[in-house]
């Protein structure tokens, strides 16, 4: 599998790193470019909660776009550890 990027933003093109467990699909990229094209008007400036956030994509992609801030609620420890190191 292909590592999935971030489309948009200030992070545009970053790789995701993906858990290697097979419990963690990460959030295609046409979904999260439809998803952030609704969201465009809002997103600026804003505060996002990803819950069950597996890889973190979603934050991270709200983040690359303008978010102020991110909040990732995940309890899978790999998954954990992958946002950590996506947010490096």
């Amino acid at each position: 599998m292909t590592a999935p990027r971030i489309v948009a933003g200030r992070f545009r093109g970053r790789r995701i790193i993906v858990p290697d467990h097979g419990g963690v699909r990460p959030t295609a990229s046409r979904m999260r470019e439809a998803l952030f094209s609704r969201l465009a008007p809002v997103i600026d400036g804003a505060r996002f909660l990803d819950l069950f956030a597996g890889s973190g994509a979603i934050g991270i992609e709200a983040l690359s776009r303008g978010a102020s801030a991110a909040l990732f609620v995940e309890r899978d420890r790999a998954s954990v550890a992958a946002i950590r190191r996506n947010l490096e």
